[in-house]
């Protein structure tokens, strides 16, 4: 039953998973789930603040853990370690931001307190009357005599998440600072530079005659610098916007981790429902996560768990696989990290997941994909439902165009043929033109 706005319900387990959940459809704007920890009233710092951008506090209280799609709609999870909040903080508020719309469009908003141990529902608390509010403070878990409760809220915010947060004391900057150059002094002019094969005598210097040390300066004094305001922006890209530039978000430099974190849904629909099998329901179900590269100087290759080809991240190709999910659960899910610092040596990328075991197609497979720049928004996208009896997909297409870097939204669900690997059949797709042979983990 639905809790009423201002009613309250003690919380006795020691770890929460808190579910925001909606449900999407056209029209309806993206919802993202934060949690604020507050002492009198106030976050301390922009670290008490977390969310898909900052998704983890430092004491290890509380993670974002991000989105799933089930038959019930979609669901944005924050996991809650009650054990480990800080002795100070004495409430926890749980909030959502709609992005592209208003609350009034988005259908079944609630939020959900479940027992992270035993799964069962503590708190559910519906909203109701969203109207024009872009943010909504849903609920606050809080500290009563010693002990633990939750609060249905429903106080809505017509500022979105950024007014909702600057309430709370978070200093926010939505836009990206801009990137320059640094200036040499005008006092020193550039060195010349030699050609390769040019050699120079050494510089004697003239001999200087010893004198009396003077005495070293003493280190400027100066303000510590204040902390960068947080971040609000993201990306995420639909069939109708599949491409970002990486340059424009202040995105191409640093390491950029890519995610793919997935779950079965709970009912079977599509070609699986054909079949009259849950063909991917599979406790063993491992999926692999994959980059076909092509380097500038036309150097070929793939970065997989396949035959330990893991890749490198500062000697070519400059990708790293550094996670291997089997499950599906955990937050991290399947991770490469490519280092943009060396983009000027990357020509193109296909990121890639293929089923090693487990099962005999994607079909009834939610997954969402998410690029995070260290310098720039996340760009995120789901990959919608398979329909046909597809074994790899292709998910994001990176380009260098020369002057920047270009991520597109692919989502193909590909049928390799009869004899053919997952991998040949992206080979096939994007015209890698390499040589296969077999290998196993």
């Amino acid at each position: 039953m639905s809790m009423l706005k201002g009613a309250n319900l003690p919380v006795q387990a020691q770890a929460v998973r808190v579910e925001l959940g909606w449900r999407s459809g056209p029209g309806v704007p993206d919802v993202d789930a934060s949690a604020l920890l507050l002492v009198s009233g106030k976050v301390r710092s922009d670290a008490d603040f977390v969310f898909y951008n900052q998704p983890a506090h430092a004491s290890g209280a509380v993670r974002h853990e991000g989105k799933k799609t089930g038959a019930d709609g979609v669901t944005d999870t924050l996991a809650v370690d009650l054990a480990r909040v800080e002795p100070a903080v004495e409430r926890i508020v749980l909030a959502a931001s709609a992005d592209g719309g208003s609350f009034g469009r988005v259908p079944g908003l609630r939020v959900r307190v479940l027992d992270a141990t035993s799964g069962a529902e503590i708190a559910r608390y519906e909203s109701q009357d969203a109207t024009v509010e872009t943010a909504f403070l849903l609920g606050e878990l809080y500290r009563r005599q010693g002990s633990w409760k939750f609060r249905a809220v429903g106080q809505g915010y017509g500022s979105g998440l950024a007014g909702l947060a600057t309430d709370f004391g978070i200093s926010v900057d939505d836009e990206p600072a801009p990137r320059t150059a640094p200036v040499p002094p005008a006092s020193v002019p550039p060195a010349p530079v030699r050609p390769a094969s040019v050699r120079s005598e050494p510089v004697r210097p003239e001999p200087v005659r010893p004198t009396r040390p003077a005495a070293p300066p003493a280190p400027p004094v100066s303000a510590p610098a204040a902390p960068a305001p947080v971040r609000l922006s993201k990306v995420t890209l639909t069939k109708d916007a599949p491409s970002v530039s990486l340059a424009k978000q202040g995105g191409t430099s640093g390491a950029m981790r890519v995610n793919l974190n997935w779950q079965m849904r709970k009912q079977f629909r599509g070609w699986g429902a054909k079949l009259g099998r849950a063909v991917a329901n599979h406790s063993d179900l491992d999926l692999d996560l994959c980059a076909l590269y092509e380097l500038s100087d036309g150097r070929k290759g793939v970065v997989q768990a396949l035959g330990n080809a893991f890749g490198a991240l500062h000697q070519p190709p400059y990708i790293h696989l550094d996670g291997d999910d089997r499950t599906g659960a955990v937050s991290s899910g399947e991770n490469l990290t490519i280092n943009l610092d060396h983009r000027d040596r990357l020509r193109r990328i296909v990121i890639f997941v293929t089923i090693y075991e487990g099962a005999r197609s994607f079909a009834d497979l939610d997954a969402t994909v998410t690029l995070q720049p260290q310098h720039g928004a996340p760009i995120d996208f789901a990959l919608g439902e398979c329909t046909v009896p597809s074994t790899v997909c292709s998910l994001a297409l990176i380009t260098n165009t020369g002057s920047d870097l270009v991520v597109q939204r692919e989502a193909r669900f590909l049928v390799p043929e009869r004899g053919v690997s997952p991998q040949r059949t992206i080979d096939y797709a994007y015209g890698w033109g390499m040589n296969w042979t077999p290998g196993r983990k």
